[in-house]
């Protein structure tokens, strides 16, 4: 008899303690609700970000990646960034800060000078194609670039390459178009 005293003491006890946790939480409950659901909704728009178009344009998207910063200082210097924040579609394939260091020494600061703005244009819109193209559509043979010369497209088994650049990272996803990241400049002929 005492053991089952002390099991329903516990029992109410529990009770009582949960039903005024219940009770705070009830008080609180548009606010807890609230950071649940904004929880829910960053891991679910993140997920979706990388499935769907995003929410980012392009530069926004390449200044998101530090991989990406020596592009987005080349774009800034071009004076590209209205253009490729535009309504697009672009599909650009973006070099990385080492293939941009992989050029001959003194490049990357000679192309940044505002007298070689006309030579980094060039070479920047050589690197973007009109259109959203994802990676699975995709296929052997060349596309035209902004800046009016072929891209070679070779799809392999184990790599994508254009031109002789690899696709390191396809299918960035920004709201008026998807990069794809490369290890090369590409330059036109």
């Amino acid at each position: 008899m005492k053991l089952s005293k002390v099991c329903f003491a516990t029992v109410l006890g529990l009770l009582l303690i949960g039903n005024a946790a219940f009770a705070q939480c009830s008080s609180n409950s548009r606010k807890s609700h609230k950071v649940h659901r904004a929880s829910y909704t960053e891991d679910r728009s993140s997920a979706r970000t990388s499935r769907s178009y995003g929410e980012r344009d392009i530069v926004e998207l390449a200044a998101s990646s530090h991989d990406l910063s020596t592009l987005v200082a080349a774009v800034k210097a071009a004076g590209l960034v209205e253009t490729l924040q535009g309504k697009g579609p672009f599909t650009v394939f973006a070099p990385t800060n080492n293939a941009f260091a992989a050029l001959p020494d003194g490049t990357v600061e000679s192309l940044l000078k505002p007298e070689n703005k006309e030579k980094l244009i060039q070479i920047l819109t050589y690197h973007v194609v009109p259109g959203r193209i994802e990676a699975n559509d995709l296929s052997s043979g060349s596309v035209a670039s902004v800046e009016g010369s072929k891209i070679k497209v070779s799809v392999g088994e184990n790599a994508v390459k254009i031109n002789d650049a690899v696709v390191i990272d396809a299918n960035n996803r920004a709201v008026n178009g998807v990069v794809h990241v490369i290890d090369r400049v590409i330059l036109p002929e």
